[in-house]
């Protein structure tokens, strides 16, 4: 007898102009068209956020990410007033889990921000689109009728569980011309995406400037106020104090304070602290339904999530992963790309953003309006899902319809999906 996955891919191929491999199933189910309302659409009702802090020296360097989660968890309980049993799943991105124990830091979470025993969780982990990662998952479930309402997102404290590699050196991964890309720092894809496409110092840091100009802006014009939940913490001293604002932003950078700092991942680099993203603490949570359910309960719906699509690229330059897995989304979405209003494109680096955007031929004007992670900071795990916190709102109030978020994958991927505002 035909397995149910088995005709689905059969019923997938009949409609797609290439046929799906088993590594796009995934992509393709999560896919809907643009423009068109169906009860089975997946909606997003409630996108929220922490403040994005510094690591080591910030408010949240002492903060687990289960106490960063929880705060979301309990808002969107409490804002949306959704009964929490309705909720058939918590999952949520973790790249650096402590002591092998993401799942139960996200379990821990639930719990605390007021999810029954009967909510199960997961962590993902495809490293830095882990939080997108997580909503594409259950939205491939919504619509596979595994349950009709889901909380994603992702929780990081790169305090607390510091980058390393911990593994063995595979010898004959480094004989392999694409696997011996997959040991390299993040820095070094860097350097080499700079070097290979002739994006120099000043064009990073130029664009370094331009992400801190528009992150404080946006800042100060209160734009980002909304969908950062205030968490309270207790600071060194012992006193409860209010975590409710970006800490990243410096409004005063400059080319002038960008050209002191010293290469730091190559003798003679480009790559800089300043032209690369900040490594930060923070916490994102979405919820996600059927328009159907979301309907049904008088829930208002912000966004619809309309295609998602992951891609793999050389390891050795990771950075151009969005330059790749973007078309692919928007197609799947059945738009192209002079239909997006609106870019979220994660700023691991200035050279690999700066490429993606040359590449594609982007409205530097519609990318990152708000700042990216140069300003901000990129808490693994968590920002895929505060960049659906962000970009809803930046939609709604530009009153445009479509949106992009991307980034770029440890080890050499690409991630991408397309949001539509329903705030019109």
């Amino acid at each position: 007898m035909q397995s149910r996955a088995q005709s689905r891919i059969e019923v997938l191929n009949r409609h797609l102009s290439t046929p799906v491999e088993q590594h796009s199933i995934e992509s393709a189910l999560t896919a809907s068209t643009a423009g068109k309302k169906s009860p089975d659409d997946v909606v997003i009702v409630s996108a929220v956020r922490t403040a994005i802090c510094k690591a080591k020296r910030g408010s949240f360097k002492d903060t687990a990410p289960e106490a960063m989660l929880a705060p979301l968890i309990a808002h969107i309980l409490k804002t949306t007033k959704i009964d929490p049993k309705l909720i058939g799943d918590l999952r949520m991105g973790s790249v650096l889990p402590r002591s092998s124990q993401g799942a139960t830091e996200i379990r821990i979470a639930g719990f605390l921000g007021g999810l029954p025993q009967e909510v199960p969780c997961m962590t993902v982990n495809r490293q830095c689109s882990s939080g997108l990662q997580a909503l594409a998952d259950v939205v491939a479930n919504i619509k596979t009728g595994q349950y009709e309402v889901a909380i994603a997102g992702g929780a990081e404290s790169m305090s607390l569980n510091p980058m390393s590699w911990e593994g063995q050196i595979n010898e004959a991964a480094m004989e392999h011309p694409q696997a011996n890309g997959c040991y390299m720092g993040m820095g070094q894809t860097s350097e080499n995406v700079a070097e290979r496409y002739k994006i120099g110092r000043k064009e990073q840091d130029e664009f370094a400037v331009e992400s801190h100009r528009r992150a404080a802006a946006a800042q100060q014009a209160g734009k980002t106020k909304a969908q950062i939940v205030p968490v309270e913490i207790k600071n060194d001293e012992g006193k409860t104090i209010t975590v409710d604002k970006d800490e990243g932003i410096r409004a005063e950078t400059t080319l002038a304070s960008l050209g002191k700092l010293k290469p730091a991942f190559k003798e003679n680099g480009s790559t800089t602290a300043g032209n690369a993203s900040q490594v930060s603490d923070g916490a994102a949570a979405v919820l996600a339904m059927k328009r159907s359910t979301a309907e049904r309960l008088k829930l208002p719906i912000l966004g619809t999530f309309r295609s998602y699509s992951v891609v793999g690229v050389e390891p050795s330059i990771m950075g151009v992963g969005p330059a790749y897995a973007i078309p692919d989304a928007v197609k799947r979405a059945g738009l192209t790309l002079d239909d997006i209003d609106v870019y979220e494109l994660n700023e691991a680096f200035a050279s690999q953003a700066t490429f993606c955007i040359k590449h594609l031929g982007l409205d530097t004007k519609k990318v990152n309006p708000n700042g990216g992670a140069i300003a901000l900071g990129h808490p693994l795990g968590c920002t895929g899902g505060r960049m659906v916190a962000d970009i809803l709102p930046e939609l709604a109030r530009q009153g445009k319809r479509y949106g992009v978020i991307s980034m770029c994958i440890g080890s050499g991927m690409g991630a991408a999906a397309v949001l539509e505002n329903e705030q019109l």
